[in-house]
């Protein structure tokens, strides 16, 4: 069960502006019914000042989906176009107090709905209007740009991150490595300079493989392991290190990490910055597939 705030469940249950708006001159349309969640909103401007006189929403999808539509709609109502094109995904979370982890694509479909209704409004092309090829995530329909920019926007990290604020990657997983490469794009920037926003807490640099005695790498491997476990911490997670075996290494997931569902996407994304840092295929497993000898089992 999602740990929802309050305001979340009111909006939910007494969503604010429901519908569609009369003589509405503004209208933004995102995702869609066959890939889960669909949002369609609707405004009616002033066209003498660009002011949101009124807005409306019709949202397919879960409590939260619709709990960030309605938060949108109360955000906007009363600014200019130019002060909504402002409003980010982070500030309708804000809104209502939160949203858990995995339901904050909720709220950058909404932030995608406003970008799509002020270029409607203003007669302006809307990147929405892609061809399937330029899709990262077919399952549910994200492009690279969508990906790109809600990474900077929120200094996301990893897969799980951007599935958690996109839905991509959710799916078949079969574009893990296409966002893996976005996320080292945004991290590295486009002039080869670290973005801040992408550095992670206690930073390794790599080393190149076969440098490291064996217990130098295994001393590397807990440095890494160590540099990611305050981001889990956050989350109520944690992972430990048990066991290194060759190639493999095992891991116990525990707190909100253990049986989490996306606790397999944790630990791909361990793996990968594993790999990085030590220049060699490294498989991460859970301590509970450890053959039973390593153990210490009969």
């Amino acid at each position: 069960m999602w740990d929802y705030s309050e305001k979340v469940k009111d909006h939910f249950f007494n969503p604010r502006n429901a519908g569609t708006v009369d003589d509405a001159n503004a209208m933004g349309e995102v995702g869609s019914i066959s890939c889960g969640d669909a949002l369609r909103l609707t405004l009616r401007v002033d066209p003498t000042d660009e002011v949101i006189l009124d807005a409306g929403f019709q949202t397919f999808g879960c409590g939260s989906a619709i709990a960030s539509s309605s938060a949108l709609t109360e955000i906007i109502k009363g600014i200019t176009l130019d002060q909504a094109m402002k409003v980010s995904n982070r500030d309708i979370a804000d809104y209502l107090d939160g949203l858990p982890p995995e339901k904050m694509h909720c709220s950058v479909m909404g932030r995608e709905a406003l970008r799509a209704a002020v270029a409607d409004y203003r007669g302006e092309e809307w990147r929405d209007d892609r061809e399937e090829g330029a899709l990262v995530c077919k399952c549910f329909a994200v492009d690279a740009v969508m990906i790109e920019e809600t990474i900077r926007a929120n200094g996301l990290h990893t897969v799980e991150d951007v599935t958690h604020y996109t839905k991509a990657g959710g799916g078949c997983t079969s574009c893990h490595e296409a966002i893996e490469e976005i996320l080292a794009k945004v991290s590295a920037g486009r002039d080869g300079t670290l973005d801040p926003a992408a550095v992670e807490p206690a930073a390794i640099e790599p080393v190149a493989a076969g440098a490291l005695t064996n217990l130098q790498r295994i001393r590397r491997i807990e440095a890494v392991i160590a540099s990611l476990r305050p981001r889990l911490q956050a989350d109520h997670g944690d992972v430990e290190l048990v066991d290194v075996d060759g190639d493999t290494v095992y891991v116990n997931m525990t707190g909100a990490c253990s049986g989490c569902q996306m606790a397999s996407m944790t630990l791909g994304g361990i793996q990968q910055r594993l790999i990085e840092d030590l220049g060699e295929f490294i498989r991460v497993a859970p301590a509970g597939r450890m053959p039973r000898a390593a153990r210490g089992g009969g």
